[in-house]
């Protein structure tokens, strides 16, 4: 994780919003001044690449045109959807810091679009509560301490587990055979230490197998506990690697204990697993 005195480099897209930014028009996020009708049409750019002059709506007679062909321009919603996948990665892998406010048109600059698709994908990130509206400013990284997140695992398991012992009972074992890749993916990530595409593989996982108690709206509120329960503890250091590599392990014992049809362990692992994930 980078410390907080690298994070106001020009350019950095993960740069908290200063106090003097509204008066550049950097954090009127209910506003226009960022030229929002730059967004459609507009090529999400991933932080690091170098930014693109020649994507379709912001090309001016002052430029040059860029040699190669145009990228392929995309729909609004779509760069609003990679937007804030990209949140996300940086919410789950520190990159966003607890308690720090960050402005969407510094942002959008960075990502190479207006603003409006950034403001849009934080609307939705406070919907899910990972962050907050600060008026005039931006959006602050939300504070999750440690009783919060233990509130989101009893409230997981309270839901789940009786989930998952009813299908351990209905579910024949060549079904919970096809969940096997999708453990080998939660390990696979665990094994590089790569939080972010753990935190993906995680849920995929638990989804697939709620999936199969038929219940749409279920999954909706599983999903959004689980995801609650992934944005990162204030001032946490990163979960280390072996215990990334534990808690992708529990997933394979889960399928081996509901092929088994093991009751009491289906009921301990799953348990466990949502209290561990937040250790």
């Amino acid at each position: 994780m980078e410390q907080s005195g690298t994070r106001g480099r020009t350019g950095d897209p993960f740069r908290p919003a200063a106090d003097g930014d509204a008066a550049a028009g950097y954090a009127t996020d209910g506003g226009a001044a960022d030229g929002s009708a730059g967004a459609r049409g507009a090529a999400v750019r991933v932080p690091g690449q170098a930014r693109a002059h020649d994507v379709r709506g912001e090309h001016t007679h002052s430029e040059p045109p860029s040699p190669g062909p145009l990228p392929r321009p995309v729909q609004r919603h779509s760069v609003r959807g990679q937007i804030l996948q990209a949140l996300r990665t940086a919410l789950v892998g520190g990159d966003l810091v607890p308690g720090e406010v960050y402005s969407a048109p510094v942002l959008a600059e960075r990502f190479g679009v207006s603003a409006t698709p950034v403001r849009e994908a934080m609307q939705q990130l406070a919907t899910e509560g990972a962050v907050e509206v600060v008026p005039n400013r931006g959006f602050r990284v939300t504070e999750r301490t440690p009783r919060e997140l233990a509130e989101l695992a009893e409230v997981r398991a309270l839901i789940e587990v009786p989930v998952m012992l009813r299908l351990a009972r209905t579910v024949p074992a060549a079904r919970w055979a096809e969940l096997r890749p999708l453990a080998e993916a939660t390990a696979t990530a665990a094994a590089r230490g790569d939080r972010a595409h753990y935190a993906e593989a995680d849920r995929a996982f638990h989804r697939a197998v709620l999936s199969l108690a038929g219940n749409e709206q279920l999954l909706l509120v599983a999903d959004d506990l689980h995801r609650r329960s992934q944005w990162p503890l204030v001032s946490a250091p990163a979960t280390r690697h072996g215990e990334l590599v534990a808690d992708a392990a529990e997933h394979t014992a889960l399928l081996d204990a509901l092929v088994a049809q093991d009751l009491a362990v289906v009921s301990s692992l799953v348990r466990e697993h949502f209290t561990g994930a937040q250790d």
